[in-house]
């Protein structure tokens, strides 16, 4: 799956973007049609040490399916990310499935 993975205010390094583009990649498995996703990386500005968030859209014909998590981590949040993501791709699929 084609991934952009953008990271506001910091600089992801490569061990990062691998591990992201690992996780989003299994999604494939649940959802055949996704035709690209795009990640946001931010750092919230609280004081809390849960300050990393996650953003991820997919896009999927005729829907686009989006989750935000935040965490103290951004490989963490990811995991929370790709599980909702999955979630609703799993529901998409059966909906779709109904229809036939």
């Amino acid at each position: 799956m084609k991934l952009i993975i953008h990271s506001i205010h910091f600089d992801a390094d490569k061990k990062l973007t691998d591990f992201i583009q690992k996780k989003a990649d299994k999604l494939e498995q649940y959802y055949d049609g996704i035709v690209s996703g795009e990640v946001f990386l931010r750092l919230d500005k609280s004081e809390t040490k849960e300050n990393k968030i996650v953003e991820i859209k997919l896009e999927v014909p005729g829907n686009n399916t989006f989750a935000k998590k935040q965490s103290k981590s951004f490989e963490e949040s990811t995991d929370l990310c790709v599980d909702a993501l999955r979630r609703q791709l799993v529901k998409l699929k059966t909906k779709q499935k109904a229809y036939l």
